[in-house]
């Protein structure tokens, strides 16, 4: 299925529409057989931008994720009033080559947005992407706040725990969305990375999904897709978050991980913490749903 081809589905799911899903007699076995191995990018260097190009290249770089014309979305985290030495969000140098590499493979537009949990400007202007992306000068690369009327009910239909939420028009209509979450510590989930960054494109009373949070995480993820997920390591939050603050618990790592497999991003990321995956709810959640692999055996790591 192609993504304007679920996008359709969604929104006649959201409609309440019943769609007839055609059903074949596949053994496990023949699926296990071709289901692809899990490619996951993997660079360290100082030089953001170069980084950005590295990691992206064992993946075919960013033309096998954007299109001529297409609408790109950049999801950063943004949610905290940090300045990037506090690794609390998204390092702007990385969300800014991420942009740039959209522009160059000829994005009609890439968007920039988060919703935040501090002040929204502020957030936006502390963590230094705001001045990032308009640093480019280019028409064609926006950051935006959110906008509340965006926000739109969707039928989970894989969902365990979820059955509805409200989800940012823009995530759903986008040719390619990108997901760039950065790696830290989090009070309730153990870890903050790709699967729980979906959190700042819904609506809706979203603390209330801390109970049961890996399973609603993964049910979120069955409706919110990223063709691609770069996990910013950069520098990475060990102990106080989500929010941090004190530098002395960050750990500077000048890491990308690049996956289009969300679930294998998450599962390598987690060993930066001395973890293995099982030990993140959503990430387990997620793959028992078939949204990605966890095996890190299973995942082809290459070192760019």
């Amino acid at each position: 299925m192609d993504r304007r081809q679920f996008l359709r589905d969604v929104f006649l799911w959201s409609a309440g529409i019943s769609l007839a899903i055609p059903r074949f007699n596949i053994l496990p076995e023949a699926l296990a057989a071709e289901k692809p191995q899990a490619l996951l990018g993997l660079a360290t260097g100082e030089d953001y931008a170069a980084l950005v190009a590295r990691v992206l290249t064992p993946l075919g770089g960013m033309a096998s994720f954007v299109r001529p014309g297409d609408m790109v979305v950049v999801k950063p985290n943004i949610g905290w009033d940090r300045n990037p030495d506090q690794a609390a969000n998204t390092h702007p140098l990385v969300v800014r080559a991420l942009v740039v590499q959209a522009l160059e493979a000829g994005a009609a537009k890439v968007k920039v947005f988060d919703r935040t949990c501090n002040e929204q400007r502020r957030c936006y202007a502390s963590s230094g992407i705001e001045s990032a992306i308009r640093e480019l000068d280019d028409d064609r690369a926006v950051i935006e706040h959110i906008d509340p009327r965006k926000f739109i009910p969707v039928n989970i239909s894989r969902g365990k725990s979820l059955s509805e939420w409200e989800i940012y028009k823009d995530v759903l209509e986008c040719d390619c969305y990108i997901n760039v979450p950065v790696a830290k510590h989090h009070g309730l989930s153990g870890l903050t990375l790709g699967l729980k960054n979906s959190m700042g494109v819904i609506g809706g009373n979203r603390g209330s999904l801390h109970h049961n949070l890996g399973q609603n995480l993964a049910d979120l993820a069955t409706v919110i897709r990223p063709k691609l997920t770069v996990v910013d390591a950069t520098r990475i939050l060990l102990r106080s978050g989500p929010q941090g603050g004190n530098v002395k618990d960050v750990k500077r790592l000048d890491t990308l991980i690049a996956s289009p497999d969300p679930v294998a991003a998450d599962a390598y990321a987690t060993t930066l913490f001395a973890l293995q995956p099982d030990a993140i709810d959503s990430t387990v959640a997620a793959y028992n749903l078939g949204l990605g692999e966890m095996d890190l055996a299973a995942i082809r790591v290459v070192s760019a």
